[in-house]
């Protein structure tokens, strides 16, 4: 593992419980804002980090340049408890499982929870070593639009489904260990980062 600064690091305290956020945020939006505070209320989460990725391996076009998803992100930010990081930039990692196995030898005494939309759990299957990622962190699935029906029939669901959590148990989440996820319905917002650059809402400079 390489040596890093801590000032290229989030600060957390010791034991504290931390939501990781983690996508391309091309461009971060109303939506990711409003996932994040219910997530932060329903996990009892102490930060959640927006991990805003260099690029997603599942997508065949590249995001926006990095530096540009960044300030989005930030600008559309108010909450102190959210925090914007290109973390998998300072850590050199391409993959989720290799963010997150770095992530918790870093951070040894914090509860850290993965946090992802119902849309990613549909696909999670796809995901390098997403059997290694169950195993790593307890994880918040959040409801999309049009998504609840798809993601729970998921071949990650289905292999996974002995170790999901009732809802009721979210605010025990971070504190569990892996393999454990729940599933969480929230006020819909049917907004998207896909819909945004359809519409010409978001154009970056190259």
């Amino acid at each position: 593992m390489p040596v890093l600064p801590r000032h290229k690091l989030p600060h957390a305290p010791r034991g504290a419980s931390i939501g990781l956020f983690g996508g391309s945020f091309d461009p971060a939006h109303a939506g990711h804002v409003h996932v994040s505070h219910h997530a932060l209320t329903r996990l009892q989460l102490d930060q959640l980090w927006w991990l805003v990725s260099p690029g997603n391996p599942l997508k065949p076009h590249g995001p926006a340049p990095l530096p540009q998803r960044i300030a989005r992100a930030r600008a559309v930010v108010q909450d102190p408890r959210l925090r914007v990081t290109p973390v998998e930039v300072a850590l050199g990692t391409r993959y989720t499982s290799h963010t997150l196995r770095q992530l918790r030898a870093l951070y040894p005494t914090q509860r850290l929870v993965w946090v992802m939309g119902a849309d990613n759990l549909a696909q999670f299957h796809q995901w390098e070593d997403w059997r290694a990622i169950l195993r790593m962190l307890p994880i918040a699935v959040i409801a999309r639009p049009g998504e609840q029906r798809r993601a729970l029939a998921s071949v990650a669901a289905r292999a996974a489904a002995g170790y999901r959590v009732p809802a009721r148990m979210a605010p025990q989440l971070a504190g569990l260990a892996a393999p454990a996820w729940c599933f969480l319905t929230i006020p819909m917002r049917d907004i998207s980062s896909s819909t945004l650059r359809q519409a010409g809402a978001w154009q970056p400079r190259a």
